[in-house]
């Protein structure tokens, strides 16, 4: 089956690609493999040099890979811009800390010689979606390689030509060809990558569905996995907050990337004193959001990637009305171009409605009452998602308090929820397992290695 880029500004497909066969699959599989056996022997100046070429190939390219972005998944040029400087943040941060975080570790008390050594594994498989088509790959891809390990690449089959990119940016640096390679591949050959010996785990971020499977396969073959998967961040806004400002960023939170974000802001759980206030201040910051072409530069909401997404999001929407909740802005089906869904707010839908503990994957916040902070607290962690969350209020200390309290792998007081090369980033429940990023994250697909001397 070819793999096809579809415009979701026009809906017409703009490039197709045809699907390795299990030949091709084999033979970049091996390459990797034997770039490997040089790789692993290189010392961390040499990584963290071929790391810093990257770099500028991913800034210089910035422009070329937003376009890209936008004609694949609808992301606006300036924030598909940002992504791109994004991923060459993270090569140079480890490119600078990689050698110290991977370094020996001497052992004291036992009365011998003994220290922790990180050694490399082998080729990590990538399983990537396509809303952070070019930063999910490189979050995973900057430290596995600064580790000595290789990657092979299979991305999400709707923006093949943003991986093909990916690897052209590589090849363009100063990493040799066989380190880094893109599969052209669907998720049905993903079990036939993992067979492979030199194969050593697998990162994989995307829906809790992609990742049951792919863990599974993992396991089956007693292999490493991390897994990054879907959420539904509560955003806890507390009677003392600065409702102003809690609502400017709760609108770029739940409409950033059209809405298409792990960690986007998706259940708002607000105190009864202040519910109308937020709301309506809520509304008014969506109403600055401007809606329309990715390719425009002020352009902030794009098209969802696609009608079929849209269409699930739109029913999710209508199963929350018919089970009480009161649709007070959007909530409209468009007509026209384009793959666009209104910027959208649902009060009042009963909180233990089966479509209330989903995930919405678009700009669709669902906004919930609480009478005092236990009650929202217990609200918060009544989710089967455990990814993000944030907690609004000026007393600081306080809102620490609860922000501990919230069972999440990343937790913001008066803030959006973001991924940061310098703190691990990943979930709890059913939102995965394993960090990225940060010591965390680079220590994932090495060899943790006891070495003692009696």
């Amino acid at each position: 089956m070819p793999l096809q880029s579809t415009n979701p500004l026009t809906g017409t497909v703009t490039k197709q690609f045809d699907e390795f066969t299990p030949e091709q699959t084999a033979a970049a599989v091996r390459e990797t493999a034997e770039g490997y056996a040089v790789w692993k022997n290189t010392d961390f100046a040499h990584r963290a040099e071929c790391l810093i070429s990257l770099a500028q190939v991913l800034r210089a390219r910035a422009d070329e890979f937003a376009a890209l972005m936008a004609e694949e998944m609808g992301k606006p040029v300036s924030f598909g811009r940002t992504e791109a400087l994004k991923c060459a943040g993270v090569c140079e941060f480890y490119a600078q800390n990689g050698e110290a975080m991977l370094a020996s570790r001497p052992v004291s008390g036992s009365g011998r010689e003994a220290f922790v050594d990180f050694a490399p594994m082998g080729t990590v498989l990538a399983v990537m979606p396509w809303n952070f088509p070019f930063w999910q790959v490189l979050r995973v891809a900057a430290p596995a390689l600064m580790a000595g390990n290789t990657m092979v690449l299979k991305h999400a089959s709707n923006v093949p030509q943003c991986a093909l990119a990916i690897e052209s940016a590589f090849r363009e640096s100063a990493f040799p060809d066989n380190v880094f390679r893109t599969l052209l591949i669907g998720a049905r050959q993903v079990e036939a990558v993992l067979d492979f010996d030199s194969i050593i785990g697998v990162s994989l971020t995307g829906s809790e569905g992609a990742g049951s499977k792919v863990a599974a396969a993992a396991g089956a073959r007693l292999k490493k996995c991390v897994m990054e998967l879907g959420g539904s961040d509560p955003f806890v806004v507390l009677a003392d907050a600065d409702i102003d400002k809690a609502a400017g960023v709760a609108a770029i939170a739940r409409c950033g990337n059209a809405g298409q974000t792990c960690i986007a802001a998706k259940r708002f759980i607000v105190m009864d004193e202040v519910f109308d206030v937020f709301v309506e201040a809520l509304g008014r910051e969506m109403d600055k959001l401007k809606m329309g072409d990715p390719m425009a530069e002020d352009t902030v909401v794009g098209p969802m990637s696609s009608t079929g997404l849209r269409a699930d999001l739109h029913d999710q929407v209508r199963r929350c009305e018919a089970a009480g909740g009161k649709i007070v802005k959007g909530g409209v089906l468009p007509e026209g171009e384009g793959a666009f869904y209104p910027l959208s707010i649902i009060v009042d839908a009963p909180f233990d409605a089966e479509v209330c503990r989903e995930e919405l994957f678009g700009p669709v916040a669902l906004v919930f009452r609480a009478t005092d902070e236990e009650q929202a607290m217990a609200m918060a962690n009544d989710t089967p998602f455990g990814l993000g969350g944030s907690v609004w209020t000026r007393d600081i200390e306080h809102g620490l308090e609860l922000a501990r309290r919230i069972e999440a792998g990343s937790v913001v007081v008066n803030g959006q929820v973001r991924s940061d090369p310098l703190l691990p980033f990943g979930g709890i429940k059913r939102s995965g397992f394993g960090r990225e990023l940060s010591d965390f994250g680079i220590r994932e697909f090495v060899n943790i290695k006891s070495v003692i001397c009696d």
